[in-house]
C-alpha cells in the first residue's frame, strides 16, 4: 500500500549548497506572469544586468544584457561564457546601426543567445537586416507611446520590451489592448505592487534590475562586522 505522506507532487524540494545559496533572487511575484515560450522553454523573469558576478549568481530565467555603449563581440562572449542561463543580447540600434548591428546579431546567435535586443531608435532597414541573418527572435525596446509598432513588427520584430519609466504599466495596457497575443516583456519597477500592476496590465515577462554591486557588498560587510562583534563579545 502506497504511503500517502509522500504523494504531494506539488511540493518542490529545494537543494542549496553552502557556497551557492547566497544568490540574487528575483521577486516571487514575477512568477504570476504567464511567461513567454521561446523555442519550447518558458521565460518569466529576466535579470537586467551585465555584471559577470551577478550573472553567475541569480535565479532568473534569462539575462537581459543591454548596456549604454556600442555593442562589442567581446562583451557578448564574456557574458555567454559565464552565464548558466540563456542571454538576450543587445546589438544596438541607436548609435550602432546597419550591417554592424546585423553582424553583432549573428555573432550573438553563434554564441548561443536566446534572442537579440534592439534599441528604441533602430531604423526599419536595420531590423530587416538583422531579420535576414538570424533565426533567433528580435526584441524591440519601446520607450514611449509614439513608436510605430506595426512598422517594426512588419520588419521582423517578434517581442516587445516596454520600458516607459513610471508609465510602463499604462503603456503595456495600451499596447496589450491593440495586440492581444503579442509577446510583451516589461520593466516591473521597484516594488512587488508595481510588478504585479505591470503583469495585470498585460506583460508576459518582467525584467528585474538587481541591487548594485556596492549595495550587495555593503550588506555583506555588515554581516561580517556582526560576526566579528559576536566573536569579540563571547
Amino acid at each position: 500500500m502506497r504511503d500517502k505522506r509522500v504523494t504531494n507532487r506539488k511540493e518542490m524540494p529545494i537543494v542549496e549548497t553552502n557556497l551557492r545559496k547566497d544568490y540574487i533572487a528575483v521577486p516571487s511575484v514575477i512568477r504570476n506572469a504567464s511567461g513567454i515560450n521561446i523555442n519550447g522553454k518558458r521565460f518569466k523573469a529576466m535579470m537586467f544586468t551585465t555584471d559577470i558576478a551577478i550573472i553567475m549568481n541569480n535565479n532568473a530565467d534569462a539575462i537581459m544584457a543591454v548596456y549604454p555603449f556600442t555593442p562589442h563581440p567581446a562583451i557578448i562572449e564574456a557574458i555567454t561564457s559565464v552565464s548558466t542561463i540563456p542571454v538576450l543580447a543587445g546589438v544596438g540600434g541607436g548609435t550602432t546601426q546597419g550591417p554592424r548591428s546585423a553582424n553583432m546579431a549573428l555573432f550573438a546567435e553563434s554564441h548561443g543567445c536566446l534572442a537579440v535586443v534592439v534599441n528604441a531608435p533602430t531604423p526599419i532597414d536595420t531590423i530587416e537586416a538583422i531579420n535576414d541573418v538570424v533565426d533567433i527572435p528580435i526584441i524591440m525596446t519601446i520607450v514611449s507611446e509614439y513608436t510605430d509598432i506595426d512598422e517594426r513588427l512588419a520588419a521582423g520584430v517578434d517581442i516587445l520590451n516596454i520600458s516607459n519609466a513610471a508609465n510602463t504599466a499604462e503603456l503595456v495596457r495600451e499596447i496589450r489592448a491593440k495586440y492581444p497575443k503579442l509577446p510583451i516583456i516589461a520593466t516591473g519597477g521597484p516594488t512587488e505592487e508595481s510588478i504585479q500592476e505591470t503583469i495585470d496590465a498585460g506583460a508576459n515577462a518582467i525584467t528585474y534590475t538587481p541591487p548594485s554591486n556596492g549595495k550587495l557588498f555593503s550588506k555583506k560587510m555588515d554581516k561580517y562586522r556582526k560576526i566579528e562583534k559576536d566573536i569579540f563579545d563571547s
